[in-house]
């Protein structure tokens, strides 16, 4: 494949894209210039929700954004909501009452447009008195549809809490994580950063073939399964996670190497 170049360039942001002071590198901003004067799309794959999107804009300014891990996509020039597959309010309702029901100290939040609802007792890790987030009732929050759903637990281990999450979960929903913390994202069926993908993709005409892909955490593995199996690149960050490495065609540097910008260059 020494002679392969992508036609849509696909990356996560957090670990990936983004340096660990949450900026883009220079090399990484030019590098996607580059392709972008040779007429290659880019997108942002990522669990980040619409709301986050605007600092990162500010330095991409172009393409599309996959959000909440494939629920929501979002073109960033006018920074519209283009598209969106929500879990519905009955699913949402059964998932939290068993949920609750399993381990009683599960707290929820939800993703929905550009807005972000959170139980009392649920702690924001990076939302607190930002705009758009507010306070709500389970009740509340599951009485419309959400692009993502969150289960938090305090004390347990990271992998045992998702894995329980999982279990209870079932096909009723797509389980994946992307955090250190015991945080488990919840979207509707089927719908995965692979799916967000291969709706863009499919808008330009293209397939997983034509697809490079970068990431670096579990919620990337649906993406990278369907760009290796379409015969497209996996690119996996160096620091990236052993169940994301097991699936990647290719390994590059670390985010704060510009690792994405690096692999570019040698296409």
């Amino acid at each position: 494949m020494s002679d392969w170049r992508p036609r849509l360039i696909a990356s996560d942001m957090d670990g990936t894209l983004l340096r660990s002071d949450d900026t883009v590198g220079d090399a990484t901003v030019a590098e996607l210039a580059r392709w972008r004067a040779e007429g290659v799309p880019f997108v942002l794959a990522t669990g980040r929700p619409p709301r986050w999107m605007h600092r990162v804009r500010e330095v991409i300014e172009f393409g599309t954004a996959v959000c909440c891990n494939g629920a929501v996509l979002l073109d960033l020039g006018p920074m519209k909501i283009v598209d969106e597959a929500p879990l519905t309010p009955d699913a949402l309702q059964a998932i939290t009452a068993e949920l609750r029901v399993r381990q009683p100290t599960t707290w929820f939040a939800v993703e929905h447009g550009w807005e972000f609802r959170h139980e009392p007792v649920y702690r924001p890790r990076w939302d607190v008195d930002a705009p758009g987030v507010g306070v709500a009732t389970l009740e509340e929050m599951t009485a419309a549809p959400a692009a993502k759903l969150l289960a938090r637990h305090e004390s347990m281990a990271p992998d045992a809490f998702v894995e329980l999450i999982e279990e209870i979960v079932g096909d009723r929903a797509t389980v994946t994580h992307s955090s250190s913390d015991a945080l488990a994202e919840i979207s509707a069926p089927g719908v995965t950063k692979a799916s967000g993908l291969a709706a863009v993709a499919a808008r330009h005409g293209l397939g997983p073939a034509d697809v490079v892909v970068f990431g670096d955490m579990p919620n990337d593995i649906a993406a990278f399964e369907w760009v290796r199996d379409g015969g497209g690149r996996a690119v996996a960050m160096a620091h990236a996670h052993p169940d994301l490495l097991a699936v990647a065609t290719d390994v590059t540097l670390g985010n704060d190497e510009d690792g994405v910008a690096a692999f570019l260059a040698t296409l």
